[in-house]
C-alpha cells in the first residue's frame, strides 16, 4: 500500500489526521481534471461545471448517507463552519455551548462573532444545555484529544430543547462509517482531504432543509439571488480550480480498497508498546486509527523536532490543556516497521 502513496519512503509518517495523504491513483485523477480545466476553461467551467458537480455531490451523498441537495463543497471544515456561525445571530444574553476538546479555530471563530461561549467536558455537554443555549457545537472525532464524543445523544437532547446542533466531523469521513440521518445533527461539516485521502481542498457542508436558507455563503456571487436553492449559492464563489472536490468519487473508490481493520489493529498495537515509556490514553471513547496519549515532555515542541530531526518520524507533540501530547495516526500505507520506528524513537527520547 505505501507505493500506492507520495509519501517521502525516508520518513515514518504517523500524521495522516494532521493533512492527509492523496493516493497515487486520485491524485492523478486530481491532475488529469486539471489539465482538462487549462485545455478548455470556458467549456470546463462554463458549460459543464455544474453537471460535474452534480455528480460529485452525488457520490459523496451516498458515501455520507445523506441526500446530494442537502449537501455542498467547501474547501475544508472550518470553512463550513466558519460560514456556519458567522451567520448566526448571537443576541447577548444567549450562549454558546462546547467543549475544551474543540478544535482551535473553530473556538477562535466563536471568539470572532463575540459568543458568549460555556466550555465544558464533552460528558457534561447535555447537562449544560439550557434556556440561554442558541447552540451547541461539538466535534464527532476530537482533534487535540482523539476522542469520538456521542454525537448522537448530544443532538437528540439539543432537538428536544429547541437548540441549534453543530458538528464538526473533519475527522470523521473515511474513518468512521458515517450516516448523516442517523447522526441527528441539524449541520455538519466534514473533511474529504483526511481519511478519505482526497487532494487538499475537498471537504463538505451538510444542513438540514430547514436551516439550508440562513446560513450565507463565505462569498457572495452569481449563485445568490433570492431563489437559489442550497447549493447553487454555496457551488459558484468565483473562479476557481475546482479539480479537488471532483476528484472526491475517486478517492471514494481507492478508500474502498483500504484495509481498515488492520489499520486499527495497528493503532492498537502501537498504543500499547508505548505504554512501557509512560504514554498513557486519555479517558474516552478512542478513535479507531488516531490516537493522543500523554507523554512526559516539558518541552512538547523540542520533543516534535528531534522525533523528526533525529530519527524522521512525523508525529505531533503538542500541549493541551497543559498536558502534553503526543498523536499519531495510522494511515493506509503504514506498517509495523513505521511502529517500530517511533518507539525506537521515543525509548531513545523518554527512557522507560
Amino acid at each position: 500500500m505505501r507505493d500506492g502513496f507520495l509519501l517521502d519512503p525516508e520518513v515514518a509518517y504517523l500524521n495522516h489526521g494532521g493533512y492527509g495523504a492523496c493516493p497515487v491513483e486520485v491524485f492523478e485523477e486530481y491532475q488529469r481534471l486539471q489539465l482538462e480545466l487549462e485545455r478548455e476553461p470556458t467549456d470546463f467551467l462554463g458549460r459543464r461545471f455544474q453537471g460535474l458537480m452534480q455528480d460529485a455531490r452525488a457520490a459523496l451523498a451516498s458515501f455520507v448517507g445523506a441526500r446530494p441537495e442537502d449537501l455542498v463543497f467547501v474547501p475544508n471544515a472550518t470553512s463550513a463552519l466558519n460560514a456556519v456561525i458567522r451567520s448566526l445571530r448571537i443576541r447577548p444574553n444567549e450562549e454558546i455551548l462546547t467543549t475544551k476538546h474543540e478544535y482551535g479555530a473553530i473556538l477562535r471563530t466563536l471568539a470572532f462573532i463575540r459568543a458568549n461561549v460555556v466550555l465544558v467536558e464533552p460528558e457534561e455537554l447535555i447537562a449544560n444545555i439550557g434556556i440561554r443555549t442558541r447552540a451547541v457545537v461539538v466535534s464527532h472525532i476530537t482533534s487535540p484529544t482523539a476522542l469520538v464524543l456521542p454525537v448522537e445523544d448530544v443532538c437528540e437532547a439539543a432537538r428536544g430543547a429547541g437548540v441549534l446542533s453543530i458538528v464538526d466531523g473533519a475527522h470523521v469521513p473515511g474513518q468512521l462509517q458515517l450516516d448523516l440521518d442517523s447522526v441527528g445533527a441539524d449541520v455538519y461539516a466534514g473533511n474529504c482531504h483526511k481519511w478519505l485521502c482526497a487532494p487538499k481542498g475537498a471537504a463538505f457542508l451538510w444542513a438540514r432543509p430547514e436551516h439550508q436558507e440562513w446560513i450565507e455563503p463565505l462569498v457572495v456571487s452569481w449563485g445568490y439571488r433570492e431563489d437559489a436553492d442550497f447549493g447553487e449559492r454555496h457551488g459558484w464563489q468565483g473562479t476557481r480550480d475546482p479539480a479537488a472536490y471532483l476528484t472526491v468519487p475517486k478517492a471514494i473508490e481507492a478508500h474502498a480498497a483500504f484495509d481498515s481493520g488492520r489499520a486499527r489493529a495497528l493503532a492498537d498495537e502501537a498504543e500499547q508498546r508505548l505504554a512501557p515509556y509512560g504514554l498513557r490514553p486519555l479517558r474516552g471513547a478512542r478513535a479507531p486509527l488516531m490516537r493522543a496519549l500523554t507523554v512526559r515532555a516539558r518541552d512538547p515542541d523540542a520533543l516534535w523536532r528531534r522525533l523528526y530531526d533525529e530519527h524522521r518520524v512525523e508525529v505531533p507533540v503538542y500541549e493541551w490543556e497543559g498536558t502534553s501530547l503526543l498523536r499519531f495516526s495510522i494511515g493506509p500505507y503504514n506498517d509495523d516497521g513505521d511502529v517500530a520506528r517511533l518507539v525506537d524513537a521515543i525509548r531513545g527520547a523518554l527512557p522507560a
